[in-house]
């Protein structure tokens, strides 16, 4: 049976894991997770996110021997997210937003993107990434966020189409104990801080 928490409790054990296991992931977890992602609220329906999925060594050694290579690796202080047996990398369409937002029910014609105050082909792409971060932890398992540190190389290694932009990767697998963040000393600010109640 498939691990399942209360959404609550996933919410609260929900960190960023740093230290993989290198067991390949059971096929039902990996669609769960990529069908949980799919999930996520996308302006106008535009469902703009697509998902480059990248499974086991072979695979996962070529997004970090393009975005990573080697020669940076020396004193990498998590070596361990090099071992996670799957990468997910959600990739927002600017121009499947502009097209949506051109359709006669919401009638921006002129697909002109500095009208975007917020560029939402981002922002649905990130409510995916969070998906996964979620649905990995209800999982037992771990997962962590991190930028696409060489976009060129990425773009041209896996072949993205210029209208596709990611807006980061994620690797998920079984956790070992890691060293956490150093940001992580900085503790969480207290709600009262954060919280604005009928103004600001």
């Amino acid at each position: 049976m498939l691990a399942s928490m209360e959404f609550q409790d996933v919410v609260r054990r929900r960190r960023m894991v740093r230290n993989f296991d290198s067991r390949p992931l059971p096929p039902v977890l990996v669609e769960r997770i990529l069908a949980n992602a799919l999930r996520g609220p996308s302006a106008g329906f535009t469902q703009g996110t697509e998902l480059l999925v990248l499974e086991g060594r072979e695979q996962t050694s070529r997004y970090w021997d393009a975005c990573f290579p080697a020669h940076r690796r020396s004193g990498f202080r998590w070596p361990g997210i090099l071992e996670a047996p799957l990468l997910v990398v959600p990739l927002g369409s600017r121009e499947a937003y502009l097209d949506r937002y051109a359709e006669p029910d919401k009638g921006e014609i002129d697909r002109d993107p500095s009208g975007w105050e917020v560029p939402y082909w981002d922002v649905d792409a990130g409510f995916a990434a969070l998906l996964v971060l979620l649905t990995a932890v209800d999982a037992g398992l771990g997962a962590v966020f991190f930028r696409v540190f060489e976009p060129d190389a990425f773009r041209a290694e896996f072949g993205i189409p210029d209208h596709f932009s990611p807006v980061g990767a994620l690797a998920v697998g079984y956790p070992r104990p890691d060293q956490p963040s150093s940001s992580v000393a900085r503790g969480r600010r207290p709600p009262s801080e954060i919280i604005h109640r009928g103004g600001w």
